[in-house]
């Protein structure tokens, strides 16, 4: 006789221990016990379920039978077995071959329960066994198992799901062929290669702050992927540290990264009076020092947003102060800068227009205000121009 009183201990614990449901469990075992019967007692495409009475300790198999007719499957014999396996693959996908072990006619069914519809499945009871053998008694281990990691990963994409966007805190656990594996509690996350920061080195038992890009319901992927180089992992980090942004008193309108080196966040105010580039800065730098903190070494010009593009461009070649634009046709201008500053402007590489340019959407070309005719290497920034 089963000990009633330990199996439940038993399903509380698992089911506490993986964050699921007794119910949950108590399904994936009953599962498990049903494919061990079947591999002992039953034919190879039969379909078994088994249940388990918590109550009573009492345990019944039954053979499951969907219903159907001529409409819904096709009926092979063997000679037409040989001829179809022979034959080119038919244009229409074929009704599913007719399997007395798992199906039976709506008229045979009748005869066992008068209202019985098309797709409904009747359950035939089967004899009890309880002697499973070695083989078995594996498959029914395999199969709980499988069971269980579907049950986990369902509850752990639904925890997850509504985290998409958000900032995770996390501890880096192993490394696996360039990508790092997080723990996140009662997740593991991981962080492809061109998701981290370039130039950063993480550490076993390091705890980190990651952004969660996407949580995939798709067994053969991992399930919630990370970053720490994706641009909103900034604006995350700035919505954190600023009561204002997270207030909506104000707001990240648009934002351009070069993870490890510099990123561009533009910022605007709802409210009158409230200054958005000094709410993010914060007294005496803290604010963005704290962000700053968070990922390295990475410059971060704030800016102030606006809705007039012109001055939205000249704000954005910060830490260069221009000195005037001039729109040459739609979404492109030249911005004239002082001749001291002007290697400050395109920046190395020409890194401080580009950011410019994803930041503000327009192609940038920087020129020197006593040089206006001058085009300056590295100093146009567009969809033609762009590199790097």
């Amino acid at each position: 006789m089963m000990n009633l009183r330990d199996i439940s201990k038993a399903l509380e614990q698992i089911a506490q221990e993986k964050g699921l449901e007794p119910q949950t469990v108590l399904e994936a075992i009953e599962s498990s016990i049903a494919a061990a019967y079947k591999r002992e007692y039953g034919a190879k495409s039969e379909v078994v379920r088994a249940k388990f009475n918590l109550k009573s300790g009492e345990l019944k198999f039954w053979q499951v039978k969907t219903v159907v007719d001529l409409t819904t499957v096709r009926i092979v014999n063997e000679e037409e077995q040989v001829e179809t396996k022979e034959a080119a693959p038919p244009e229409e996908p074929l009704l599913t071959r007719y399997n007395p072990e798992r199906h039976i006619f709506l008229e045979e069914a009748r005869k066992i329960k008068k209202d019985a519809e098309l797709g409904e499945e009747l359950e035939f009871p089967l004899e009890t066994h309880s002697d499973f053998g070695r083989i078995a008694a594996q498959t029914a281990k395999q199969v709980v198992l499988q069971k269980l990691r579907e049950a986990e990963r369902d509850a752990v994409i639904k925890e997850f799901k509504d985290k998409e966007g958000q900032l995770a805190s996390g501890i880096v656990q192993r490394f696996e062929r360039g990508n790092v594996y997080v723990d996140l509690g009662r997740a593991v996350g991981v962080m492809f290669g061109n998701e981290s920061i370039p130039g950063e080195h993480y550490r076993i038992g390091e705890r980190l702050r990651f952004y969660i890009v996407v949580v995939q319901d798709d067994a053969k992927l991992p399930a919630i992927i990370l970053s720490r180089s994706h641009p909103q992992f900034v604006a995350k980090l700035f919505e954190m540290e600023v009561p204002e942004i997270a207030d909506g008193v104000v707001e990240v309108k648009a934002i351009a990264r070069e993870a490890g080196s510099r990123t561009k966040i533009a910022v605007s105010s709802n409210t009158d009076g409230i200054d958005p580039v000094g709410s993010c800065v914060g007294q005496r730098g803290t604010r963005v020092m704290s962000v700053n903190n968070e990922i390295g070494q990475e410059k971060i010009d704030i800016i102030e947003w606006s809705a007039e593009s012109e001055k939205f461009v000249a704000n954005s070649m910060s830490p260069a102060k221009a000195t005037s634009t001039e729109v040459i046709r739609r979404h492109e201008i030249r911005v004239y800068v002082p001749e001291d500053q002007l290697s400050l402007a395109i920046g190395r590489g020409g890194q401080n227009v580009r950011l410019a340019h994803r930041l503000t959407g327009w192609k940038i070309d920087v020129r020197s205000q006593s040089r206006p005719e001058e085009v300056q290497e590295g100093g146009v920034a567009g969809t033609e121009n762009e590199s790097g």
